[in-house]
């Protein structure tokens, strides 16, 4: 994964990590104005070492995505 193109203001909808959707239902449903179910994120494990891949300037401002959660996920289990 290649970290996306920096930006002064990240993109909410894009994972801070690889620049992927992140299909955060919040922010779905902040840009539709229709409810949402819960988000995937809800039942998602999220590591340490993932959050402190997001660059500072992103902290906080948008979501990561499941497939960068399931690599994180992927390579803690193999080590």
């Amino acid at each position: 994964m290649s970290p996306p193109v920096d930006s002064v203001f990240p993109d909410p909808s894009r994972c801070p990590l690889c620049g992927g959707d992140n299909r955060c239902a919040m922010e779905i449903e902040r840009d539709t104005g229709e409810a949402q179910p819960p988000c995937w994120c809800v039942d998602a494990n999220f590591s340490p070492e993932l959050f402190a891949r997001i660059p500072t300037e992103a902290r906080g401002q948008a979501c990561i995505c499941a497939a960068c959660v399931a690599e994180a996920l992927r390579v803690r289990e193999t080590d």
